[in-house]
């Protein structure tokens, strides 16, 4: 009888301990971006190749780019001809629309541009096939969402890009978030080869998606673009010459000597840390947050970046 009695009061205690727990365990802040990726080990984080890394030089900085290859393949390996023939080169950021996109191509062929000077696109195809989106592949990593989305049926991440999918149709796409980078065009979905780019510096334009081709992300150098002037033009292009911003260069990393190439780290977004910076995002609990979000939409989350004093070796 009296172990009865010991045992009833030992799950009394319980019962208003657990309560007690969990409401600590509740009020304990979320670790920081900072605290989560100092614990990251280095298996959790990737050199992207150098043969999908865009280093494009303007006056005051440095933008790089990955490719996705993976998602559009014929327009990443279009861009690299138009790169190898140093295309880019001497040409110009001809647009910036305020909350929308900055865009590079050759002046000479926007509207109020000479044609006779547009420069030739050497080796690299005029057209190239939309690839607005692809067919899911199930050796691609991807880490979903919890939370769903208003444009697609599902949403995460693959490859360190923000993705979005149709189980139904058995497609899926890169989405136009923050830092994006995709390729402009005329009416005919075939008309977008590469040659005129756009980063999102703005509130993301979903609607965009499965309408032009994404190719790839902005992995260091945002600031740069999204702090450009504002063009004044119509569509937020530059209606003067001297307004536009020049490009010195634009080469693959991988043409660059081994000491010039970026040494740069992506985390992998497979990894435990980044699904705890997702958790982390939808579940913000500090001296600031009093309501706790408990969702989080896909072009909210960043993939982290970083800088490498020592040399990286291992696959890519």
């Amino acid at each position: 009888m009296i172990r009865r009695y010991r045992l009833a009061a030992v799950l009394a205690c319980l019962v208003f301990a657990l309560p007690a727990l969990a409401e600590k365990e509740k009020a304990k802040p979320t670790p920081t971006t900072a605290e989560l990726l100092a614990k990251s080990t280095p298996a959790e984080w990737r050199r992207p190749d150098p043969e999908n890394l865009l280093v494009m030089q303007l006056a005051n900085g440095r933008v790089l780019i990955e490719l996705a290859p993976d998602f559009t393949p014929l327009h990443a390996a279009n861009i690299r001809t138009l790169v190898r023939q140093h295309y880019f080169d001497g040409l110009a950021i001809v647009r910036v629309q305020d909350n929308f996109v900055a865009q590079w191509d050759d002046p000479a062929g926007d509207d109020n541009g000479d044609k006779s000077r547009i420069r030739s696109l050497g080796k690299a195809k005029a057209t190239v096939p939309p690839e607005f989106t692809r067919p899911i592949d199930a050796k691609l990593p991807w880490t979903k969402l919890p939370d769903g989305d208003v444009y697609a049926p599902e949403v995460g991440f693959s490859e360190g890009f923000p993705v979005a999918r149709d189980p139904a149709s058995g497609q899926e796409w890169l989405t136009h978030c923050y830092g994006m980078v995709g390729v402009g065009r005329d009416n005919g979905p075939e008309t977008g080869n590469g040659s005129a780019l756009y980063a999102v510096i703005g509130q993301s334009p979903r609607r965009l998606d499965r309408n032009l081709a994404v190719i790839g992300r902005v992995l260091d150098g945002m600031p740069l673009l999204s702090s450009l002037p504002r063009g004044a033009g119509p569509m937020g292009f530059y209606d003067k010459p001297s307004q536009q911003i020049s490009i010195q260069s634009v080469q693959l990393a991988a043409d660059l000597p081994a000491a010039q190439q970026p040494a740069i780290e992506v985390l992998r977004t497979d990894s435990k840390t980044f699904s705890a910076l997702i958790d982390a995002k939808r579940n913000r609990r500090d001296a600031f947050y009093t309501v706790p979000a408990g969702k989080v939409d896909i072009c909210s989350i960043d993939v982290p970046m970083r800088e490498v004093t020592t040399t990286i070796t291992g696959k890519y």
